[in-house]
């Protein structure tokens, strides 16, 4: 089954930073030093369709032959986003190789451009690592190492701060007004404002309003299924009024989510809400019934 997509602002980083004129400030708000740099040295090699179920990264940027970027916009936590840079990583590079033609098995060397990795979180207040790392998802030493920079608001008033700021008045809209029209106009006044993502957003305020409703429309339908797969889950789990019937409702559960998204850590969270588990119970469950 395919993957129902929860990008409710991931998409409108795509949409705003691979613009040429953002796509520089970004890298100007992570390499302050270089201010030679111009639109014309950032090119854009954004992912489409990488991996099989169709994930794409959010963005992908080489900075003349040097440099490659690759940033993620995250609202909600996940470790599992280092295995999934590896991946974005891989594919790039190997986009690369091909479009310059790089022997790999020849005699001389070939040289690649150095990589940067970035994660933005718009998520909640919360405890982060300044670093995530692949080496985090498995036990003892590895040959596989990669890193990636958590950006939160870095107090200077650049692009990432502006964007943060920008999913922040959306959030705020939206728990206010619904998923609603009035919460994507009232988004984009706030944000006119505070003079956020400005001219940028007066001069394509059209084209983000139409992006947001769309998805907004799908994170209510996300929400809409997500409960009725809880509610069958809880409701198969307590109908026979048995540990039996409890501990299959368990494991239906962590199936069924499991066809929607890959991080087991939210659907510990759902077990320890639907079925008053401890977490360490939950994530047992989890590991328990993943691949049955």
């Amino acid at each position: 089954m395919a993957e129902m997509k929860y990008t409710a602002k991931d998409s409108v980083f795509s949409f705003i930073f691979k613009q040429p004129e953002n796509t520089r400030q970004l890298y100007l708000a992570l390499h302050p030093e270089d201010t030679g740099v111009t639109e014309a040295d950032c090119k854009l090699v954004t992912l489409e369709h990488v991996l099989t179920n169709g994930i794409t990264n959010d963005l992908g940027f080489q900075v003349r032959d040097k440099l490659i970027l690759l940033v993620e916009a995250q609202s909600k936590f996940s470790v599992n986003i280092a295995l999934r840079m590896l991946l974005y990583l891989a594919a790039t590079y190997k986009e690369y190789i091909d479009e310059q033609k790089l022997d790999l098995y020849g005699s001389k060397p070939v040289i690649i451009p150095r990589p940067e990795l970035y994660m933005v979180y718009t998520g909640t207040p919360r405890q982060l690592p300044e670093v995530m790392r692949l080496s985090d998802m498995y036990d003892g030493p590895g040959a596989a190492e990669i890193e990636i920079k958590v950006l939160r608001d870095m107090g200077k008033g650049n692009i990432v701060d502006q964007y943060i700021r920008f999913c922040e008045i959306s959030d705020a809209q939206r728990k206010q007004h619904g998923y609603t029209m009035k919460a994507v106009e009232e988004t984009l006044r706030i944000c006119g404002e505070e003079n956020i993502l400005m001219p940028f957003l007066a001069s394509r305020q059209k084209e983000v309003r139409d992006i947001m409703v769309t998805l907004f429309d799908q994170e209510r339908v996300a929400e809409i299924h997500e409960y009725n797969l809880v509610k069958d889950a809880r409701q198969e789990g307590h109908s026979a009024g048995r540990q039996e019937g409890r501990e299959e409702g368990i494991r239906a559960m962590v199936l069924t989510l499991k066809e929607f998204t890959a991080d087991k850590a939210a659907i510990v969270q759902k077990l320890v809400k639907q079925f008053e588990l401890l977490p360490q119970a939950a994530e047992e469950k989890v590991e328990r019934y993943w691949n049955s």
